[in-house]
């Protein structure tokens, strides 16, 4: 039987069943132990919130982006294996078998890359948790800029979004290794309230994607400046 055809962002067709195998649920479960590790034993994490994160079903992590343990922080604390969305610059030496082995997605952002489309379309329709950073790269972390593939994600994937903000990570450099937080420093990670990224009435074309990407953008941005108060960041 032959699936739906539909478009992805450059415009081009992609198949919603595909012989691309969805990433690992184990993998990603193992994934989320070893970051409990890593998180918990180098920095003092405070998770407010885990308990909005539906406990089945499709669910999406839209995440602030501001620094590179950003993505691990939200494995490692997460309530659900997560299956995230990593540039394929991040796919290096050793680093590349065993992100894939943890069920993560290598994505090439220069293009509408199908492969990555349908896995992480695959993830949603298993009742997984897939993790995006909607503003498509590493800035202030502050949800100003979104990209319409979080839109995209949740509406064929029929998936709720689930705003986290991680807060601290790029307070200040370490001693030790520059590039990460002081090692013991204290990282919030914020989980909000469940929402639908559609407006109810099932239309997928470019105006109601651009339309849901405006709405997401709001929620995103009123949950962190609650993640804000909240933490007093």
């Amino acid at each position: 039987m032959r699936g739906h055809a539909h478009r992805g962002e450059a415009g081009g067709e992609v198949s919603e069943t595909s012989s691309v195998q969805a990433p690992s649920v184990r993998g990603a479960e193992v994934g989320r132990r070893i970051g409990v590790g890593l998180m918990y034993g180098l920095w003092k994490p405070r998770v407010l919130g885990a308990w909005k994160v539906p406990a089945t079903g499709p669910v999406i992590f839209a995440i602030n982006h501001s620094h590179n343990i950003d993505g691990p922080m939200v494995m490692g604390v997460a309530p659900r294996p997560t299956h995230f969305l990593i540039k394929k610059e991040a796919f290096i030496g050793p680093l590349d078998p065993f992100l894939l082995r943890i069920g993560q997605l290598k994505v090439d952002r220069s293009t509408a890359d199908r492969t990555a489309i349908t896995q992480a379309l695959a993830v949603l329709h298993n009742g997984g948790v897939l993790g995006i950073f909607p503003e498509g790269t590493r800035g202030e972390g502050d949800f100003a800029s979104l990209r319409a593939g979080l839109a995209y994600f949740a509406v064929r994937g029929n998936a709720q979004i689930v705003p986290v903000a991680v807060l601290g990570s790029s307070d200040r450099r370490g001693r030790l290794i520059k590039g990460l937080p002081p090692l013991r420093s204290r990282v919030d990670v914020v989980f909000g309230d469940p929402f639908e990224a559609g407006d109810g009435s099932g239309r997928r074309t470019r105006k109601a994607l651009d339309e849901a990407t405006e709405r997401i953008q709001k929620q995103l941005g009123a949950h962190l400046e609650n993640a804000r108060r909240l933490t007093g960041r």
